[in-house]
Parts: structure tokens; sequence; C-alpha cells
């Protein structure tokens, strides 16, 4: 053989070896996890008032599945749900200050036995011992590095546990900002290491308190300029643009600091084999359709639908639209599908990775979000189990319909057509779609919440929850039939 072959064999088989590395590596995952930010109060999504230029950025790179909708919107029952993949009634998890079980498997346990480091930083709303108190780190659910605290929304002076330390400790400012700058030096710290990492960002804004939000960021929005949504009534007007006020500044202070943790990880030089997602728990009703601001739980839109972006390196950075909904336990499946690590059978979500890799506006699925039991100011509301296409939301009570709109056509959802006779064969299919996915968990004739109370051993006093961190929940862990999709 000559030199020349000599040399241009050892490169081929350079760049063979580096493939089949790069190949078998497993991609770090960012999870950003903001608090009560509903879908549409995005410039990506068409707000008119907000500014949220890194987010917007981020759309035109990531895979925007415009109808992510919260299985349960209200904070601790949907952290259950994407921790753990499954419904709230597999794991009695659908009230608020529960703590979730050990014996449940969680995300951080799962990447954490496929060779990741586990990081959680900000708000976690899953151990159910007092907002302030120390989530111990046997509680921790898997995830080893932590600066964390149960729940609170005091972003000026927001208290912390670090690691293994039992001193209550205290953000530097803002705590968004300085949330963001440990995940920054999080990923510099990490970058190198041989194992990817899991990092967990969880940062508690924009819910109220909205008078807190930065003074600079409130200048950006005058009351009198900001233009309210056409299903607020009017009479709540003057009230939801003073609220507005505060959200869209926590917002807009948020999404600062999400653009300074994603400039870290292009710095860094960990964005090409990095999966990061943006996201929220649930919405925020802001006067639609008369509902209080502050509000959630309930089964509108503006409470249920939530922002869901993901940026991966099988993707192009040319943004990517997917009408076909998600919802919360199809998360957990989906990540550990593009990090090629073994999705448990406990799971009851769907592993939509494929979707993700392949984005396909046209595609469309059914899921599946809920209220089993409605509490605080909500109490008022049904229960319900819903359905939602890319093309319809249908909300049932025990008793039946009681909302279907074209959320095509009736983006805002003033046009209820539950119940209409000339929609009667749209009802019936969104009825058996709904009746299918309540069966593969085991739910198929819900009840009332009552039942669901009773089932769990959890108590309500006039819609207020008891503390009943004392109590034994139910029989424990309850397995649904369904099973993961590998």
């Amino acid at each position: 053989m000559t030199t020349k072959f000599h040399n241009l064999f050892f490169c081929l088989t350079l760049i063979w070896l580096f493939a089949c590395t790069a190949k078998d590596q497993k991609p770090n995952v960012v999870f950003i996890l903001t608090d009560q930010w509903r879908a549409s109060a995005f410039g990506y999504a068409g707000d008119v008032n907000v500014q949220t230029p890194n987010l917007d950025k981020l759309a035109g790179e990531a895979v925007n599945f415009k109808n992510a909708v919260s299985v349960c919107p209200v904070c601790t029952p949907y952290r259950a749900s994407l921790l753990t993949g499954k419904y709230p009634t597999s794991t009695g998890m659908f009230l608020n200050d529960l703590y979730l079980p050990e014996e449940e498997l969680c995300m951080a346990e799962i990447f954490k036995s496929a060779g990741y480091n586990t990081a959680y930083l900000g708000k976690w709303h899953l151990d159910g011992h007092g907002r302030f108190k120390n989530v111990q780190p046997e509680r921790r659910q898997g995830f080893d590095y932590w600066k964390a605290l149960e729940c609170s929304h005091e972003y000026n002076n927001m208290a912390y546990y670090e690691n293994d330390s039992p001193e209550i400790k205290y953000w530097d400012g803002y705590s968004p900002f300085a949330i963001s700058k440990e995940a920054q030096n999080y990923i510099d710290e990490h970058a190198q290491d041989e194992n990817p990492f899991l990092l967990f960002v969880s940062i508690a804004a924009p819910h109220f308190p909205h008078h807190s939000a930065p003074e600079e960021y409130k200048a950006l929005y005058p009351e009198d300029a900001i233009k309210v949504s056409p299903n607020v009534p009017a009479e709540l007007h003057a009230r939801i643009k003073k609220e507005l006020n505060g959200y869209y500044a926590h917002c807009t202070a948020v999404d600062k600091a999400i653009g300074d943790l994603l400039d870290k990880l292009e710095k860094a030089d960990v964005m090409e084999n990095t999966i990061v997602v943006f996201t929220s728990d649930h919405g925020e009703m802001m006067g639609s359709h008369g509902n209080r601001p502050k509000s959630k739980q309930v089964a509108w839109d503006e409470s249920t639908r939530v922002p869901f972006l993901i940026k991966t390196p099988f993707n192009t950075d040319d943004g990517e639209v997917v009408n076909a909904p998600i919802t919360t336990p199809d998360i957990l499946p989906t990540l550990l599908g593009l990090a090629n690590v073994d999705i448990p059978q406990t799971i009851e979500g769907e592993n939509i990775s494929e979707l993700v890799k392949s984005p396909d506006s046209e595609v469309d699925r059914s899921v599946l979000f809920m209220n089993v039991c409605p509490f605080g100011n909500e109490y008022k509301f049904d229960e319900y189990r819903g359905i939602r296409t890319k093309q319809y939301t249908y909300v049932s009570s025990p008793e039946g319909a009681i909302m279907l709109f074209d959320d095509i056509k009736d983006p805002e959802q003033l046009n209820n057509l539950a119940n209409k006779e000339e929609f009667a064969k749209v009802q019936q299919s969104l009825t058996e779609k709904l009746q299918k996915e309540l069966k593969e968990i085991g739910d198929e004739n819900f009840q009332k919440r009552e039942y669901y109370l009773d089932k769990w051993n959890l108590k309500l006093n006039e819609g207020k929850v008891v503390d009943y961190s004392g109590f034994t929940r139910g029989e424990g862990v309850v397995q649904s039939p369904r099973l993961s999709t590998k």
C-alpha cells in the first residue's frame, strides 16, 4: 500500500470511530419548567403585548407542540405526572401539597440508572411535608445535586436548601435570574464530564404574585397599552390589565433568564448534544370566560394549554410546528426514547419521540387531561375528563358532555358546541376517543370526586385541602393496565 492510501485508510477509520462514538453517546437533557405560563403568552404564539425574544428564537429552532396540555392544570398533580409518566388517577396525586410516594419510579431515577448525573434547581412541590421544610435527600426521587425548596413564590426573597445541608438559604436577588446563574454554573462544571447530565430547572414565575416582578420589566407594560383577550368580560378589563402588567413583566424577565441559560449551552459547546425542553405546568385564566385572575384547574384553554418547545440533536435549527397534541405523561417516555434509554413498563404515557425527530404538522392524535377533584376556589366546578385533538377540545363531567370547542375556528372558545344536534357525530367520535383513553388507565367509568378522595384517604374541608401528611394514601401505588410504547 502507498503512504497516501495508508493516510486515507487511517482518516476513514477515525471518521468511522467518531461516528460510532457519537451515535452511542447519550444526550444531555436540560428541562426548563415554568409555573402558570399559559401557551398564548409569547411573541411566537401571537400575543401582541408580551416581549419574549429568547423563547421566540428558541421556537424558531425547536419543535413547537402547539397543542400541549397539562394533564391536570395545577402544580403538584402536573409535576407528579411529569416525573412518573403516569396519570393522577393512578398515583392519587390529584391535589396540591401531596407527597409523591417513594415507591413511584421517577424521571431522575431512570436517567441515573442509565449513567446520567442528575440535578434539580428551584421549586419542587412534591414533598407534602410543609412548603418551607427541607426535602430530605431520600425523598428527592433520584436527583443528586440539589438547590431547591418545596414551594415558594417570594421571588425577591426565595429560600432553598443545598444538597445535604439542613440550613435554609436564600437566592441572591430575583430568583429566576439566580437559578439561571446556578444552572449555568452547573453546565460549566459538567460540560466535559464523561457521563451525560439531566438538569432540571424549575422557575416558579410567572405565577402570582405579579406585583413582585422587577420594576424595569413592569415599566415595559403600561396598563393603558395592554390589549385584553376578547373572551374577557368588559367589567374585568381594568383589573386584568393591572395583573397583566406584572404577569408580562415576569414573563419577559424569565425569558431573559432562560436566554442566558441557552447562551451558556452554546458557549460551553454542549448544545449540539443536548435535548432542551421548555414548558409550563399549567396556564392562567386571567379573566377569560369571567374567571378570576390567578385561576387554573378549569378545562378552558387558558388553564390547560401550555407551551412545549423541544430542541434536540436530531432536528435541524429550522423551527417545526406539530399540531398533534401532547399531554404530560407523554413527556417522560418521549425523552427516554430520544435518549435511547429503556422505558419502564410502569409508565402510562406514550413515546412520541419519532414525531419529535420527524415533525409533521398534519399528524393528529388524541390526548387525555382531567381534574379529578377541583379544590380551593375552583371547588365549585365539576370534576371532569377531557380529550384534545389538533382541532377539538371535548370535556365531560360524570353526568355527560359539558364542553365541545372547535379550536381552529373558535380559538377563544366562545361557542360551546356540546350537545348541539348538528355536532352530534363529532361529539360521539370524541366521546369514543375519551372512553378509549380512560379505559387504558382503568378509569372508563369515572366517578365524582368523593370516590377518589375515599380511595386515596384524602380529605377536603369546604374545598380546602386538609393536612393529610400523616395519612396512609389508600393502599399504596396503583398500577394501571396501560403499558408504555417502546
